[in-house]
């Protein structure tokens, strides 16, 4: 399948099929992508996804309805499906109420961004893979690549995106609840880079042959890997940084936002369009800026505005999806390594993943959750031995804000695992963090 030349047509198809001030939005999404799946080190399930569909409102006024398309690749067949929802969805329009905040782009923006990488042969990855992991239980998928999206409209614009990456998930097994997940994302495959990252996994999986630390409820110092802090953000994005939450007072964050609180001057956060893995463009049209500054050295930037509330405020959007919540989200990274960060850490904490986060307090951004996997007691700055899942009860202002202590140099890229549907295209570019006073509870 010839996929953006298949867009094209089934774009045009729908041009030539409309009638009257009848207006069409389509969006494009597909894959052609390779699953790997692991148990015990081994290879259980393999095979290629080649997956694409279509989705198409059909507007007129202030009315519009939508239908979704599974495409089967074959021109007339598919042709033949776009006329028979065209054909229902005429039917049902004069059937629904008006829309108020119905928002589309009237501008012809057209845009096409096709970035190629090199991404092993499935036969490279899994040598790799199984050599690194052959003496660990090991568990684990690995899917990888091209994902695509598009958009058209009947105004003309057409605007395309299209790339290769990889995600490779896996999780060592120890004994009980002990166990290392880890991962490693992104456009280039290295193979050696594979290898010291399964290594990474596999000195930590030693560590927890030793008994555990036992800790009592209260405050320790505690350096978050990427990993957990993208669970804590992800809860912030959570209704934090949309301009809906923050009209009608019900963002978490709202203090942030309304100047009452700071957080650290070194904290910036980016939504970075143009240097990720989602499309630069919107499924109403709007063209997505290169970046959209959420928070600014500690203060706030410019909030998520999806079209439809743009409409309803009164605002300009900025291309934000319908949730409003980051979809290529980097933090700014810091100016040590995460080495040197840990080794200011004479008693307290070094935790890998954090799990079950929900918000304690979400008016005031107290969250609470609990470690998970790998988390280490640590020790004039070396990690000794490991610590039992514990619970944690914080505010974002704190870890963020007066109770950060430094940001880790090195960033890791971390991909939306998501396949159901389809593969995401959401990722993080994000740092390590050490703060102190983090609270256990029990």
């Amino acid at each position: 399948m010839r996929t953006r030349a298949v867009f094209d047509a089934l774009a045009d198809h729908l041009q030539a099929r409309l009638e009257g001030d009848e207006v069409f939005l389509a969006s494009y999404t597909g894959e052609d992508s390779d699953f790997v799946r692991f148990t015990q080190g081994k290879v259980r399930q393999a095979g290629s996804v080649c997956d694409h569909g279509l989705y198409f409102e059909l507007i007129r006024g202030e009315r519009h309805a939508g239908a979704y398309l599974n495409l089967s690749g074959e021109p007339e067949k598919d042709r033949e499906l776009i006329d028979n929802e065209l054909k229902r969805l005429r039917e049902l329009l004069p059937q629904l109420p008006e829309d108020p905040y119905l928002s589309y782009s009237r501008e012809v923006h057209s845009s096409s961004r096709v970035e190629r990488h090199p991404l092993p042969a499935g036969k490279e990855a899994l040598a790799t893979i199984l050599s690194a992991g052959a003496r660990y239980d090991l568990v684990g998928i690995y899917a990888a690549g091209a994902v695509h999206r598009g958009f058209a409209n009947s105004l003309g614009q057409r605007n395309w995106f299209s790339t290769d990456t990889f995600n490779f998930e896996w999780t060592l097994y120890h004994h009980g609840d002990k166990a290392v997940k880890d991962s490693y994302a992104g456009f280039t495959w290295d193979a050696e880079k594979a290898r010291r990252e399964l290594e990474w996994s596999a000195r930590r999986l030693d560590l927890l042959a030793q008994p555990p630390r036992d800790l009592k409820p209260g405050p320790y110092r505690a350096f978050l890997e990427p990993a957990a802090v993208a669970e804590l953000l992800s809860l912030a994005c959570w209704g934090g940084f949309g301009i809906e939450g923050i009209r009608t007072k019900t963002s978490p964050l709202l203090h942030f936002w309304q100047n009452e609180i700071e957080l650290h001057p070194e904290f910036s956060l980016t939504e970075a369009s143009r240097r990720g893995t989602s499309p630069d463009f919107d499924a109403r049209g709007f063209i997505r800026p290169a970046g959209v500054e959420l928070v600014r050295g500690g203060r706030p930037g410019e909030p998520l505005i999806s079209p439809r509330n743009a409409r309803e405020y009164d605002v300009t959007t900025n291309g934000a999806n319908g949730w409003e919540s980051p979809e290529s989200l980097e933090m700014s990274p810091g100016k040590r390594p995460s080495k040197e960060l840990l080794q200011e850490i004479d008693q307290g904490l070094y935790i890998q993943r954090l799990w079950y986060l929900n918000w304690s307090d979400r008016a005031n951004a107290r969250v609470t959750g609990m470690t998970r996997f790998a988390s280490f007691w640590v020790e004039k700055g070396e990690m000794v031995a490991p610590i039992p899942a514990m619970r944690f009860d914080e505010t974002l202002y704190h870890i963020f804000g007066d109770k950060l202590v430094g940001i880790s140099r090195e960033r890791e890229r971390l991909f939306d695992p998501e396949t159901y549907g389809g593969r995401s295209t959401q990722s993080s570019l994000l740092p390590g963090i050490l703060i102190d006073d983090l609270h256990l509870t029990l």
